[in-house]
């Protein structure tokens, strides 16, 4: 199943994460789905690619 918006994301998602960090999650869940054929997968694939753009962003800010 890939997300076409945001909005249809799972709650937790759209609750706990930011709109630009939605759109990555989105973007890294809908290529991980592609590329594996499994949600559960993707799921962690896309939760993985949040952690390292916000690893990223918080080295930049210190």
């Amino acid at each position: 199943m890939l997300y076409q918006t945001n909005q249809d994301l799972p709650l937790e998602i759209r609750t706990g994460f930011s709109e630009t960090t939605q759109d990555l999650y989105r973007a890294a869940y809908n290529c991980a789905i592609h590329w594996y054929g499994d949600t559960a997968k993707a799921h962690k694939v896309a939760l993985s690619a949040v952690r390292m753009h916000s690893a990223r962003t918080m080295s930049v800010l210190v």
